[in-house]
């Protein structure tokens, strides 16, 4: 039986950092856990009939009209959940409160889910932040969730592998064209991926756009199948504008 220590030693740190300095949910400020049970039970998983390549809801099996008329790099996107409530909070909590401990927590919760997925994955690469994000904030936020996920699932965890170009805006608030125009050409991807099959990652998606230009980026440096993962997804009716 294949026992996997690294994980075990990874979760063990960062169950000693829980006792040194008790913990409180990432997603109800409950004490006691980084992520207690109640708000684990409340995430609205993201499943049933989704678009066989973007993800997102739809009412028929198959591929979106979007996708149709113009498809995505990535060979298939899919969240883990919706971005709503607890979930919303403890990933903002991840992302500007440098709760770095939340990485982990998720990273446990969803390992299931990816199993599931059954892709030939080889590799995880997170999507990278900008020089100037990564310097204020210190950690990229994908890379706390991406490095325990692959060792869960027993994976290469490579996040040098995709670099930023250049610098973009936050893509909160822009509309999908906006999105598009925002990351073209913003990333590049090293040899490494050459001949692999990719697990490309980021942390919340709403038009797939980032994660699209980094599947793009990735192909273009040989990559043999490239295949996106978030935490969570930003539906329609939550506010996601198509245009």
């Amino acid at each position: 039986m294949f026992v996997n220590w690294e994980y075990i030693a990874y979760r063990s740190f960062w169950g000693m950092i829980d006792l040194l300095f008790p913990p409180l949910c990432g997603g109800c400020d409950k004490p006691g856990s980084r992520w207690c049970s109640d708000c684990q039970k409340r995430v609205t998983v993201l499943n049933g009939v989704l678009c066989e390549i973007c993800g997102l809801p739809q009412s028929q099996p198959g591929v979106c009209g979007v996708c149709l008329v113009e498809k995505p790099y990535f060979r298939a996107l899919r969240a883990w959940a919706v971005f709503s409530d607890p979930l919303k909070p403890a990933l903002h909590k991840l992302k500007y409160r440098r709760d770095i401990s939340m990485g982990d927590s998720f990273a446990f919760q969803m390992a299931p889910f990816v199993r599931d997925l059954n892709w030939p994955i080889e590799m995880v690469v997170p999507i990278p932040l900008g020089r100037q994000r990564f310097k204020e904030r210190g950690y990229n936020q994908v890379g706390m969730i991406a490095k325990p996920l692959a060792l869960a699932l027993g994976m290469r965890y490579a996040p040098n592998e995709l670099m930023r170009r250049k610098e973009t805006r936050s893509q909160v608030g822009l509309t999908k064209i906006e999105r598009r125009a925002n990351v073209k050409d913003a990333f590049q991807a090293g040899a490494g991926v050459s001949g692999k099959s990719i697990l490309i990652m980021d942390d919340v998606s709403t038009t797939g756009s980032t994660l699209s230009a980094g599947a793009e980026a990735l192909y273009s440096a040989g990559a043999r199948d490239v295949y996106a993962l978030t935490v969570a997804r930003a539906l329609p009716q939550h506010g996601l504008t198509h245009a």
